[in-house]
């Protein structure tokens, strides 16, 4: 029975920590000693009260055993510290988990990564960035990490999922708990085309504790951390935070001043995160990491026929719907126009994808 095998035992055991974990190999650099050892010498360890006749009753070979087998015929592949699937990035933060449940395709952790995080009520225009910036990072290579949540979670999971760098979702639950319930499609797409980790054992249901913890997990993953649309007091600021810790890059898309999704971000950038536009804006950051990258804005807006060269009223209707949706009347009024006229312009925009039209006649930038 080797280390990595009895960690994941000692690991699935309610009550034993990785500080328990840690105490553990300081005096049993070869764990198995401890399943031979006596309850004196474990208590002798300087354990909490009941630490050490807990780990006597129920680290035993047999059980020790059947961890192991358990997971020998299931699809989940955990993965301990002291393993060469470990990530190494991962490894170098302040707490690392002692033991990664995985699902997918683990070779995702060796690659380069971002963390792309945000609210889970993102505007039109979080999302559509959310999901375009994540697909130019997957597509140069990068793996993107986000947290399977509502909103710019999902949104960058969809956008990567399908390039050279995949994506990984790091979960607040058990890894086969699914939630929100509503990404059950999007999980089994990242079960099968992606990664899911979790640290938690099978079986663990999410509660709102479980959610900041994981955050670093997500930062830990990556070389930096993406932040689009946040409030002042977003959660996803906790992964940002993480991420300038464990000196790792931070990120940020502005938004308008006057959106309060959008304050969280926009300060990130008044404290020195650096702002992003498109995903090359972070590929060039990294360039003695993954290499050469060819210039995606350049690439995307050229190569596609959405982004034709805009009129001065397309550009100014543009304009003002970047301070916010608007109604076809306020349209008409701030344009002085009437309402053929703007109609013609609107469904140009409509057509290159550049507005989208919500119910109630408003429109909103894309």
């Amino acid at each position: 029975m080797n280390n990595s095998t009895i960690i994941l035992a000692l690991h699935e055991i309610e009550g034993v920590g990785g500080k328990t974990i840690r105490q553990l190999l300081r005096y049993f650099p070869e764990l198995e000693e401890v399943l031979d050892t006596s309850l004196a010498a474990v208590r002798a360890l300087d354990l909490p009260p009941g630490k050490a006749e807990l780990l006597k009753s129920r680290l035993t070979r047999s059980y020790v055993a059947a961890t192991e087998e358990k997971y020998a015929r299931s699809m989940i592949y955990p993965i301990t510290r002291l393993d060469p699937e470990y990530p190494p990035l991962l490894n170098q933060t302040g707490e690392p988990p002692w033991v990664l449940y995985a699902i997918g395709r683990t070779e995702l952790l060796h690659k380069p990564a971002i963390a792309v995080v945000g609210t889970r009520l993102p505007t039109v225009y979080g999302k559509r960035m959310a999901e375009l910036i994540s697909r130019g990072l997957s597509q140069a290579g990068v793996a993107v990490v986000s947290g399977l949540a509502r909103g710019i979670d999902g949104a960058a999971h969809q956008g990567a999922v399908a390039g050279a760098g995949g994506t990984i979702a790091v979960l607040g639950s058990g890894i086969d708990v699914i939630y929100p319930r509503e990404h059950a499609h999007l999980y089994r797409e990242l079960a099968e085309k992606g990664l899911i980790l979790s640290e938690y054992p099978p079986g663990t249901r999410s509660v709102p504790g479980l959610f900041p913890k994981r955050n670093r997990i997500i930062a830990g993953l990556a070389l930096g951390t993406l932040v689009i649309e946040a409030a002042l007091k977003s959660g996803s600021l906790i992964t940002s935070d993480i991420a300038l810790e464990e000196s790792r890059d931070v990120f940020a898309l502005p938004g308008p001043v006057t959106s309060p999704k959008s304050a969280g971000t926009n300060n990130l950038i008044q404290s020195g995160a650096k702002l992003v536009a498109c995903a090359e804006d972070i590929l060039c950051e990294y360039v003695h990491i993954i290499g050469a990258s060819r210039n995606i804005c350049h690439d995307t807006v050229n190569n596609n026929p959405e982004h034709k060269e805009l009129t001065p009223e397309e550009a100014g209707i543009l304009e003002f719907l970047a301070q916010g949706p608007a109604t076809i009347d306020e349209l008409i009024e701030r344009f002085q126009t009437n309402f053929g006229h703007l109609h013609a312009i609107l469904l140009s925009l409509l057509l290159t994808k550049r507005i989208e039209q919500l119910p109630g006649s408003v429109y909103v930038l894309i």
